[in-house]
């Protein structure tokens, strides 16, 4: 029997997708008992998922089997019982069943330290998080086919506990599908390969790989706009994706090919003056929606600029909230690029004068790259704010406490500004480095763990200590070059 349980925050929303996650497990083994099912990145409000049946093709009666089978899974409201096994009981296991990267994940750890492992009617897994009561906790799905696999689609804690209309997200899965051309080259697929390289001492070798990559990838990029002749660049996603560096980098590769040196502009200097700034439901001003920008302001000199006419661009002064004229005064010259970064730069809305053959739209992100196994990945909301934690002590003089307080508003204001127009992108760029949760560790564990037991944060403070516990620490940053998207978090080599 089906609980009336609706999502609300975010620690609701992943018990809630993990229990799915292996109520789904569960049906397809079930039904196809040697089937091997990996679960893939988020996508569409869900989750990419490929069942590989020895050769066999998935058919439409077989999607139909594993919906009804979770249906009933769910009717019966079995009880998610979480288990505790030694890590050296655990290897063993995962080992005769077939998994050799859970185990391997676990084979740096104190072979007594006891791990959790969820139990559901007899279906083992581990999930690395907290899970729902039963499975009747799970009153809302939707099971599709989609490419070579299924989208296993959930509600979330941003959109009311429904799931929004679907929408081929083509370019985001080609994004994360291009991720192979990493796992080839590193031949790193799972999170203990990169544990064990670390160990061994091939840190830098690891870094140096991942950096090669994303490099080839901008420079791909600036190549199209370059031979396609594009007079605009549009660049956007959401907080911590490296919007800033991946910008200026990207300036660099389109200089090195045309000799000449991209106009760049942030749209946070055509911020309305403070005292109008739009107020948001919470009674607080709102500097996330459109309405926070000068929109005719910067329609108007977008197109004075295009049209070659010397231009007074702003400069929004922070301090005390109004723009500032007469500092860049600049002209547009012949064939030069105009390259625009910001989280409303794929909403039409924003260039509405400019024709949209004259622009390439770059959504950003970092779409997390290397498997935990292959049932848990990385989300790359965890990701991004692993990046903020890092860089809001950094460089904003924040606590990790208060990271995590600003983060819910945070997220809740792309699902509205970013998300719902990163499919008009052109292109997508995945921002992540394979190797930089390790990195990351090494900044965020002393933060995290200054959070004290009467916070409100608390909680949420040892989720991510516990979980940052399968990683391996880089300590070392030096072979982080010095143009590497991470040093917008980390800072500069000292």
């Amino acid at each position: 029997m089906a609980h009336d349980f609706r999502i609300t925050t975010f620690s609701e929303e992943r018990a809630y997708h993990s229990t799915a996650i292996l109520i789904y497990l569960k049906a397809v083994k079930s039904i196809f008992e040697k089937a091997d099912v990996t679960i893939g990145n988020s996508l569409n409000q869900g989750y990419y998922s490929y069942i590989n049946l020895g050769g066999k093709k998935l058919t439409t009666l077989d999607i139909n089997r594993i919906r009804d089978r979770m249906k009933d899974i769910i009717a019966k409201d079995y009880e998610v019982v979480m288990e505790h096994d030694t890590v050296g009981h655990a290897i063993k296991k995962w080992y005769s069943l077939g998994y050799p990267e859970k185990a391997r994940l676990l084979e740096g750890r104190p072979q007594d330290e006891t791990i959790g492992i969820a139990n559901l009617h007899n279906y083992r897994n581990c999930m690395y998080g907290d899970m729902l009561p039963s499975s009747g906790y799970i009153n809302l799905f939707d099971l599709r086919p989609y490419r070579n696999g299924l989208l296993l689609r959930l509600p979330n804690a941003l959109h009311d506990h429904t799931i929004p209309k679907y929408r081929d997200d083509e370019k985001l899965y080609e994004a994360y599908a291009d991720s192979k051309r990493m796992r080839k080259y590193t031949g790193l697929n799972y999170l203990a390969d990169l544990n064990e390289q670390i160990r061994a001492g091939n840190a830098d070798d690891i870094i140096r790989a991942s950096e090669w990559l994303q490099s080839r990838q901008l420079e791909e990029f600036a190549s199209a706009v370059v031979e396609e002749r594009k007079k605009v660049v549009l660049i956007a996603g959401p907080s911590s994706s490296g919007k800033t560096t991946t910008a200026k980098r990207l300036c660099g590769e389109i200089e090195r090919l045309t000799g000449q040196e991209p106009l760049y502009l942030g749209t946070d200097d055509y911020f309305v003056e403070r005292e109008d700034s739009p107020i948001g439901p919470d009674g607080k001003p709102d500097f996330e929606g459109l309405d926070c920008l000068d929109l005719e302001l910067f329609n108007s000199q977008m197109e004075d600029l295009l049209a070659g006419k010397e231009t007074d661009l702003p400069e929004f002064d922070f301090r005390t909230g109004r723009k500032v004229f007469g500092k860049r005064v600049t002209q547009l010259k012949k064939k030069q690029v105009l390259v625009i970064e910001g989280i409303h730069s794929l909403n039409d809305v924003l260039t509405e004068n400019i024709p949209r053959e004259d622009k390439y739209k770059i959504y950003i992100s970092p779409l997390t790259q290397l498997a935990i196994d292959r049932h848990n990945r990385i989300s790359t909301a965890s990701a991004r704010l692993m990046r903020r934690i890092v860089r809001d002590n950094q460089f904003r003089g924040y606590d990790a406490e208060t990271t995590l307080e600003l983060w819910p508003k945070v997220r809740a204001g792309e699902s509205v500004n970013i998300f719902p127009y990163s499919s008009s992108a052109d292109v997508v760029f995945n921002s992540s480095t394979v190797y930089e949760t390790c990195l990351l560790k090494t900044y965020a564990e002393p933060l995290l763990e200054a959070i004290p037991e009467t916070s409100g944060q608390y909680e949420e403070a040892q989720r991510i200590l516990t979980f940052m516990k399968y990683f391996e620490k880089i300590e070392n940053s030096e072979a982080v070059p010095d143009n590497s998207i991470l040093r917008e978090f980390i800072g500069p080599r000292k």
